[in-house]
């Protein structure tokens, strides 16, 4: 099997210390605006609100100009540069608006950056390892995810540091993955080997059809805070709540380059439908659990479905996709996935109050299930 590019191992470590440095802030951003700062949930949720919907917006557009320039490190550059130096700002807010614009500008950079990275992996990687590709690239975000809450953890408990100091810390994991990217990350003079026009490029029956099934999905894939909400309902003391979420985390890491490489064997379609499949049947669990371990066995399987799914979709998205429309076809994934989690949690929380929690994950799984038909009977494997 060949092996990953150096490109690959090198975005790999940058998203590792980029994901340590965002999520020494992210999970504690809650407390920070409720305790430091005063504001509430509804502030927590405009600020959140605004800043997804800008980063994938954004995706798309930056993915579409990657491929009219046909350069992409610069812009991946230019994406992390904005988080690396905007983000540890939340250390001196002192107001809900402060906050409001790092986050926001925190998401532009977000934005500008994924498409044209994700494009860049696929250019940097032979068509038989591309599952093993983004699976990896997908373990090391998550082993971020893992290291900057527990580094979090350790310096408020063993040195008793305050949120503000704890904020300005993330700077340091965030430059080394900037330099990082700048002095191991190539690309290649003409990557992108034909002119592309102004079209939107990968506008094949094949991909729309995809796209369709993505929505599909998203539409009954939540946020992640109503599980976290149905533990505390089941009975998980709030202290846990944190491990829980390393240990989702955990699988994930311990689960991306698996199912990435079972892809590489055996097709990105089937994959995707069994991670989907997996989906669907925790959602059922969600719905009638009634006991702790009930929630912790879920979220091992949750993490399961993100190793089977996430790194997956985008090597389907690289399989159906030209080189020369590559950032255009992430920047359409990124923007269906994006802007259908929106009204997908919201639909979520809106059945959940009306109608009670097992209907709300009732709904989820059925959609799943009527997704992963979709993929199963419309959409081809990449010849």
């Amino acid at each position: 099997m060949k092996k990953l590019s150096k490109n690959v191992v090198s975005l790999g470590i940058v998203s590792l210390f980029n994901d340590a440095a965002s999520e020494i802030i992210y999970p504690l951003l809650p407390a920070f605006l409720s305790s430091v700062l005063g504001a509430g949930a509804f502030v927590l949720g405009v600020i959140e609100g605004i800043a997804e919907t800008t980063a994938s917006i954004l995706k798309f557009f930056s993915g579409y100009i990657s491929d009219r320039i046909r350069k992409k490190k610069g812009l991946v550059v230019a994406g992390y540069s904005l988080a690396v130096f905007g983000r540890p700002l939340t250390g001196i807010a002192t107001s809900w608006i402060h906050v409001l614009l790092i986050r926001f500008f925190d998401r532009v950079g977000k934005g500008i950056r994924t498409s044209p990275r994700d494009a860049l992996i696929a250019d940097s990687t032979y068509p038989e390892v591309r599952g093993f590709a983004y699976g990896f690239h997908r373990a090391m975000d998550h082993l971020g995810a893992v290291l900057g809450p527990l580094f979090a953890v350790w310096m408020i408990l063993g040195f008793g540091m305050d949120l503000r100091h704890l904020f300005l810390l993330a700077f340091i994991p965030g430059i080394l993955a900037l330099l990082i990217l700048i002095f191991f990350v190539e690309e290649k003079a003409g990557e992108s080997i034909k002119k592309t026009s102004w079209r939107l490029g990968p506008v094949s029956m094949n991909f729309r059809l995809y796209l369709l099934s993505l929505i599909l999905f998203t539409l009954g894939n939540s946020s992640d805070a109503f599980l976290l909400l149905k533990a505390q309902n089941t009975g998980i003391k709030i202290a846990f709540l944190p491990l829980i979420w390393v240990f989702l985390h955990l699988v994930k890491v311990l689960t991306s380059v698996p199912g990435g490489l079972l892809s590489d064997r055996i097709g990105r379609r089937r994959v995707i439908i069994a991670g989907w499949m997996v989906y669907a049947l925790i959602y059922l669990g969600f719905g009638l659990s009634s006991k702790n371990w009930h929630i912790w066995a879920l979220f091992a399987l949750y993490g399961i479905y993100f190793g089977l799914t996430e790194g997956v979709e985008k090597a389907f998205v690289a399989d159906l996709a030209k080189k020369e429309e590559r950032g255009t076809a992430f920047g359409l994934y990124h923007l269906a996935v994006g802007l259908s989690a929106l009204p997908g949690s919201a639909i979520f929380g809106f059945i959940w109050q009306r109608f009670g929690e097992l209907h709300a994950f009732l709904f989820g799984a059925v959609l799943a299930f009527l997704a992963s038909f979709t993929l199963f009977a419309f959409v081809k494997e990449a010849v």
